[in-house]
């Protein structure tokens, strides 16, 4: 919230302003978030506070009583403002109502019959004039403006009037594509059917949207747009905040720098659990500005477009919809949950504020900062964790697509020790910090981008002809799969994995039975596991042996290790890795049962999912028909760079050694879900049996997976 120092009640220094053209214009104070909170604290106790409190509070805040008396007096008139625009909002309601009922006696007296005559009666009220309800609409109008014209004058911004409280939803957003290198991509729009926004995944949040008060919209919006304006500077700046890590070369926040420009009074760098992430990385991404904003700013697309970080994510409120069109000026209370895809590390929560400001034609920036709620019951995590200003800024380049900068500053407070598998994973940032969220979006607008190409980039080897929507139809039955699986590994905090015991392997496996009710989702119990291990092999290594078909049968154990044949193959991305597949296995008692395969990959990590699907369902996709309803139970495996780096030293001829930093393992977890029929249909607790199953299924998979990669540690 900003006030003039000198602002409020009519002072007579905005006269001498006005005589006086050569004086210096005066500096506005903007007050920190503590402070306002404070302030707002007492206010609510006294909203006239006599001198000696007003000079508690001066000591307090470190401001002056000048400034804290004013403070109180644009307050009062703030207030005041909100009681005569919430009686305006009061009277239109009950206008409206009231010409709804109008209207619909109206239509019901079309209908009468005279009982004398049989015929409809004769004329009409006068009451039900339109036109003497289109002229107090039309003062009640002309009331709203002036008050709110008012209430400008002394909060020292605009305020709008009645603003819609639900979100708009825009079904297709403007895509331009430039050159791609595949023949055919010229489609204007995208459809963002690809992308159907499910909520199957939204948590349980107990805070509602009806517990927001007027009062502290006005904080969030003080406290987003503080948040806008850290996160622009930090973002188009350089020195002093930004230096170079000194053993990957990568942008890292200069936090000496930070804390002197941005200084903190309740900082929670003061808690020695507590450490700070903070990077910066930029890319172009495969799609226009306006048709990124559209989707970061609906929660449920959101989740859709980037499932293996954002796990689970809702909007709370929507405290202000922003320009149609430009989406400029957006603001909305979200719950988010972001993910590694190991169940080892646990799932970061926030309840944040997200706000969106068009800089200019063509630029957006786009913010997450926390904001603290009192019903914080929901964080159970191992790891609590306060988003600061974070976010990208997104810039349309000439060919249609955009140039994305990303920020991502977090100060994390670890409950619980980190896991020794991923603790170089995670403080090196490769967890949660701004490289994995580009290279993460860039590949999956490029599946988007994809599912637009109209030429002929699927591949048919089983003499099955996909038409265009019969391979829109198989992209967005995979991507279900593939939502499916990462949802999978972090569950919600009522389904948590459950560390089995009496394993007799060197690794963990953790178990959870569970019964689907969804549509699209197999009906019955349903046993999954999973386990992570290391490999001392590059990423890329272990992602060739796992999506290559001619070594499945080193390590698929559910196929009984039977060959298998690729008959479909369709590209969603650039690399070659980045497709989905159909594959048939040979020698097997199910003819009909065949293999749908996605795998994906990005600098970050790469996912091998897959799922059985009989040839029915596959055909049914072919087609182009709805897909919705074929069940899916997805397997598959993740994997990571570990986040351990070893130091080359390499000598040239004539010049001095130099030094190149490279991974040195890959984190693979292993995911599988089996069908369990021969439990009871209200059982929710494993037998020893199950037990014993999922111990030995995970344990020889992990066995044969080293035997075929020569890795025996």
């Amino acid at each position: 919230m900003e006030f003039g120092s000198g602002a409020g009640g009519g002072s007579g220094d905005d006269n001498h302003d006005v005589l006086d053209p050569h004086r210096r214009k005066k500096r506005y104070h903007r007050h920190t978030a503590n402070q306002i909170q404070k302030l707002e604290g007492i206010f609510k106790e006294f909203p006239h506070p006599d001198e000696k409190m007003r000079m508690q509070l001066s000591r307090e805040l470190g401001l002056s009583p000048r400034q804290i008396k004013f403070w109180f007096q644009n307050r009062r008139t703030q207030m005041k403002a909100q009681h005569e625009r919430a009686d305006n909002c009061a009277l239109r309601a009950e206008n409206d109502k009231i010409r709804c009922e109008n209207i619909a006696i109206r239509e019901a007296l079309k209908n009468v019959i005279c009982p004398s005559c049989g015929g409809p009666p004769i004329g009409e009220d006068p009451y039900f004039d339109e036109q003497k309800l289109h002229m107090e609409n039309l003062h009640l109008k002309e009331e709203l403006d002036r008050v709110s014209s008012v209430a400008a004058k002394y909060i020292g911004r605009p305020i709008s009037q009645l603003p819609p409280i639900q979100p708009i939803h825009i079904s297709s957003l403007d895509l331009s594509m430039g050159s791609y290198g595949i023949q055919g991509m010229s489609g204007p729009s995208l459809d963002l059917d690809l992308l159907p926004g499910s909520s199957l995944n939204v948590p349980n949040i107990p805070y509602q949207s009806t517990s927001i008060t007027d009062m502290d919209k006005t904080l969030m919006t003080d406290i987003a747009r503080n948040a806008m304006e850290e996160l622009i500077r930090l973002l188009q700046g350089n020195e002093p905040f930004w230096m170079k890590s000194a053993t990957d070369g990568k942008e890292v926040l200069n936090l000496e720098s930070y804390e002197r420009i941005f200084p903190r009074v309740n900082s929670h760098l003061k808690n020695p659990n507590v450490y700070v992430e903070a990077s910066r990385d930029s890319g172009v991404v495969i799609m226009n500005g306006l048709a990124l904003v559209n989707l970061f700013l609906d929660s449920n697309k959101w989740v859709e477009l980037l499932p293996t970080i954002v796990s689970r994510a809702a909007t709370i409120a929507v405290i202000s919809p922003g320009t149609i069109g430009s989406q400029s000026g957006s603001l909305q209370l979200m719950y988010q949950e972001l993910q590694v895809l190991s169940p080892l590390v646990p799932t970061r929560q926030f309840y944040s504020l997200r706000f969106c400001q068009q800089i200019e034609e063509g630029s957006w920036a786009i913010v997450d900062v926390s904001y603290d709620l009192p019903q914080d019951s929901l964080f159970t995590s191992q790891c609590r964790a306060r988003r600061m200003p974070s976010g990208c800024l997104i810039q349309d380049m000439p060919n249609g697509y955009s140039k994305v900068t990303w920020m991502e500053h977090m100060e994390v407070e670890d409950k619980g020790p980190v896991h020794r598998l991923y603790k170089d994973h995670i403080y090196s940032g490769l967890a949660f910090g701004a490289e994995r969220w580009i290279s993460t979006l860039q590949r999956s607008c490029e599946r988007v981008a994809c599912s637009m190409v109209t030429g002929t980039t699927t591949r048919d080897v089983g003499g099955v002809i996909t038409s265009p929507y019969g391979k829109r139809s198989m992209m967005k039955l995979a991507q279900r799969m593939v939502n499916n699986f990462c949802s999978i590994i972090n569950l919600p905090n009522s389904q948590q994995w459950t560390a089995l015991s009496g394993t007799p392997n060197e690794f963990e496996v953790r178990a959870n039975l569970h019964r689907f009710a969804n549509l699209g989702q197999p009906h019955g119990m349903v046993l999954s596991a999973a386990a992570t291990i290391w490999l001392p092999l590059p990423p890329q290594i272990v992602f060739n042996f796992f999506r290559d078909e001619r070594t499945r049968p080193q390590w698929d154990v559910l196929s009984d290790h039977n060959p298998v044949q690729e008959v479909a193959h369709i590209a969603n991305g650039s690399h070659s890795g980045n497709c989905i597949s159909v594959l048939r296995a040979f020698n097997t008692s199910q003819s009909n049962m065949l293999v749908l395969q996605e795998s994906c990959i990005d600098s970050s990590g790469s996912l091998v999912v897959y799922s059985p699907v009989d040839l029915p369902a596959i055909n049914i996709a072919m087609s182009g028909e709805d897909t919705s309803y074929i069940p899916l139970l997805p397997s598959g495996f993740t994997i990571s760079p570990d986040g351990r780096t070893s130091t080359l030293q390499t000598v040239h001829e004539g010049a001095s050694s130099s030094s190149s930093t490279t991974t040195t393992g890959s984190l693979l977890t292993i995911v599988i879900q089996i069908m369990v029929s021969h439990m009871a249909s209200t059982t929710t607790k494993m037998s020893q049996e199950s037990v014993n199953t999922v111990n030995n299924l995970i344990g020889n998979t992990v066995q044969q997976i080293k035997v075929a990669l020569n890795s025996s540690t």
